[in-house]
């Protein structure tokens, strides 16, 4: 009897540190975007972040979302919710708050980052942004990172839709 060897094939770094953002966001407090992060040099996790309301204040999943409405200049309409920070924001403030710097690390996160979070990753330096999906409003950010010279990976070119309400 023949004992079958199977061969173990481990992920690439970009799926490690994806599989570990996917776990930090279930720590996530927004149904809308149960999102996480991971910012990494070197092969080594600097720092991680969830979406979640600030520290202190309460979360959505204790009482509802806190919805605003965003006029765009087409005339579309759009809502969000802006009770919690978004996990790229919460990880940036991590480093902050921990002294570490970012210059020249790797930002792992579901889908392309807002423009609001694009802004924040270009100016801490990072050079890399890989993303599980694409954001269906993340043109602009896509844009941005390719002006600044940042490194955008998607490891799945399914677009992430979120609902109008």
């Amino acid at each position: 009897m023949s004992k079958e060897i199977r061969q173990y094939v481990r992920p690439s770094w970009d799926e490690y540190f994806m599989q570990i953002a996917n776990t930090v966001s279930t720590r996530a407090t927004c149904d809308r975007g149960r999102s996480g992060c991971v910012i990494v040099r070197d092969k080594q996790i600097l720092v991680s972040g969830y979406v979640g309301s600030p520290v202190g204040m309460l979360h959505c999943d204790e009482v509802g979302h806190q919805m605003k409405q965003l006029i765009h200049e087409d005339g579309s309409v759009t809502c969000h919710c802006t009770r919690t920070v978004h996990a790229e924001q919460n990880a940036i403030c991590q480093a902050a708050k921990l002294g570490i710097s970012l210059k020249d690390s790797t930002l792992y996160c579901r889908m392309t980052p807002c423009r609001t979070c694009a802004m924040l990753i270009i100016n801490c330096g990072i050079k890399r942004v890989v993303c599980e999906k694409k954001y269906h409003a993340g043109k602009e950010s896509e844009a941005m990172f390719n002006q600044c010279n940042i490194e955008l990976v998607f490891l799945c070119e399914d677009i992430l839709q979120y609902d109008k309400q």
